[in-house]
């Protein structure tokens, strides 16, 4: 049987191989993997502020002017549309809305955050804030992956799938790149996809409803054979698979994929159950992060980077527990979930001397507007919000930007997600113009065309 590969092997002395290859060629510009390891550890594009990323996600899209942008002007003006109308994503004539929220300034920094995190509040000093934040379309879905993936058309590959990609892994017993919900948020896996790149570089999905480390990674222990038997197995199975993929000229993805799945599936026997054993932990280091869902998925993160992985994110909860339409003081409700453990998070890293070379951000999708919906309700908005970013070589205690008088539009010192991306790239030692990956005739990146690197927030 002659396949459509041997077939263009054969014919015009082989360009048309030349032609396919370049269709399906990595352009990754970093240092080149071991041979038959492309989870091995390398080197980026020039010294790395940040070995690696926490992404506490707090999806549903959290309100910028009740959390980090505090806005007088907005309180002055509660009841009133000064100066025209705005319209909400729904439409209709709304009317500016103050934050039920008190702020006040904590650390030497005097930085400003919302009552609702008080215990994030006494990491001030540790945050970067981002104020003027802005993304394409107040939509969750398109703005769901543009914050995870660089682009709201599905499906491209995560963020955190492109730095285990360019950089690899510190760990090879645990994925590069771990995800963390309780269920699915809105849109689902696509979220940490690994898209058109090689499936090893896929987000491992782990369910946080339930950190019973024997239940959360299932069917790891072999009890019918030795460690040693089974090493003897994957390696016929492997030269097997082998000789199949050369056959089919050594570039196919899903085969491939499946080689590196099962090698992973193998190293995993020895460290994975451990590392989601949370009672290998003080009582100490509990009760700092409390008990709960996110609470243990906190507590996994930080063990998890400990250990070398890559990229951790954790979304606040399954759907969109952030989209608080109809009534903006779930908002404390929301806080209250996340604020001990992530200050915690915080705290821990920075007292094991973790937090100068992890970067942790924190933010939603988008913001919420300055306006009431409904009683006190509040929609979504794509024109100003905020994140903030900690460790990882950024500035303590300190805000870069600014929206307007009432918070509803990024005004100064403008961020489109595109110029966040650029930034972590550039923290974690990669040049987000250059790491690329050939597909469909097109090197495709994770900013698109677009990202400007913000030194500015640099420490």
């Amino acid at each position: 049987m002659l396949t459509r590969r041997d077939l263009l092997q054969r014919i015009g002395t082989g360009f048309g191989v030349i032609g396919l290859a370049s269709l399906m060629n990595e352009q990754n510009l970093l240092a080149t993997p071991q041979a038959g390891n492309p989870l091995a550890p390398r080197a980026g594009h020039f010294p790395a502020r940040a070995k690696r990323i926490i992404h506490v996600f707090m999806n549903g899209g959290p309100s910028q002017v009740d959390t980090f942008d505090p806005k007088p002007e907005l309180t002055r003006n509660h009841g009133r549309l000064p100066g025209g109308t705005i319209a909400g994503e729904r439409g209709g004539t709304r009317t500016l809305m103050a934050s039920p929220f008190r702020f006040s300034q904590h650390g030497q920094s005097g930085l400003p955050v919302s009552e609702i995190f008080p215990k994030v509040a006494e990491c001030a000093d540790d945050l970067c804030v981002i104020r003027s934040m802005y993304t394409n379309v107040p939509n969750h879905e398109p703005s769901l992956l543009m914050m995870t993936c660089g682009d709201q058309q599905p499906v491209r590959p995560s963020m955190g799938s492109w730095l285990v990609y360019g950089l690899g892994t510190e760990n090879q017993n645990l994925p590069g790149f771990i995800t963390m919900c309780p269920g699915n948020p809105v849109v689902g896996p696509a979220l940490w996809s690994n898209s058109f790149l090689p499936g090893i570089f896929q987000g491992a999905h782990i369910n946080n409803s339930n950190m019973d480390p024997r239940r959360v990674l299932q069917n790891l222990s072999n009890t019918y054979l030795s460690p040693a038997a089974q090493r003897e197995q994957m390696d016929l199975m492997r030269r097997l698979n082998q000789m199949h993929l050369e056959r089919r000229g050594g570039s196919d993805n899903p085969l491939e994929a499946r080689i590196q799945s099962m090698e992973m599936a193998f190293r995993m026997q020895f460290e994975a159950q451990e590392v989601f054993d949370l009672n290998r932990e003080t009582a100490a280091t509990r009760d700092l992060y409390g008990r709960g869902q996110f609470n243990d998925a906190c507590l996994v993160a930080r063990r998890l980077v400990e250990r070398g992985v890559r990229a951790v994110q954790i979304f606040t909860g399954a759907g969109q527990p952030w989209d608080d339409h109809g009534n903006i003081m779930n908002h404390r409700n929301n806080a209250r979930t996340v604020d001990q453990p992530i200050a915690a998070l915080l705290k821990d890293l920075k007292s094991r001397g973790l937090l100068e070379d992890t970067l942790v951000l924190w933010g939603g999708e988008f913001g919420r507007t300055s306006t009431s919906e409904g009683a006190n309700g509040r929609d979504h908005n794509s024109s100003g919000f905020s994140v903030w970013l900690a460790g990882g070589g950024v500035k303590g205690g300190y805000a870069w930007g600014a929206t307007d008088p009432f918070g509803f539009s990024a005004a100064e010192g403008r961020m489109h997600v595109h110029d966040l991306h650029a930034t972590i790239l550039h923290l974690m030692g990669i040049d987000h113009t250059r790491l690329t990956y050939r597909y469909s005739g097109r090197d495709f990146r994770l900013t698109d065309v677009s990202g400007t690197v913000n030194h500015n927030l640099f420490a």
